[in-house]
């Protein structure tokens, strides 16, 4: 199983707990964690931004990453959001097995 996590950032809570039921709701993802309280340093427009934003933590699989990018970009606010898929080189396999199981891969 080719499990992955998915990075994104977002500026409020109510988004987050959308985009995260969503995800889980549509099955594309088994679990999202929103962890709030971050600052982001970021260059946009020519200017450098300060901001606090919360980020989530998409667990699914490679197979669903292009249908989890385009929920993501369908609801997000940002005109560019942060979408960044990371692999998962080892884990739980119980865990996994779970994993797998939530994104509907029996």
């Amino acid at each position: 199983m080719d499990a992955i996590l998915v990075l994104s950032t977002v500026d409020s809570v109510e988004l987050g707990r959308e985009l995260a039921g969503s995800l889980v709701k549509a099955g594309l993802a088994a679990c999202v964690n929103i962890i709030p309280n971050i600052r982001s340093i970021y260059r946009w427009e020519g200017r450098v931004c300060d901001e606090r934003e919360l980020l989530l933590v998409i667990k699914t699989r490679r197979g669903l990453f292009e249908a989890v990018r385009a929920l993501i970009r369908q609801l997000h606010t940002y005109q560019v959001p942060e979408i960044i898929a990371v692999p998962v080189c080892g884990g739980d396999p119980d865990y996994l097995s779970w994993l797998a199981e939530q994104t509907g891969q029996r």
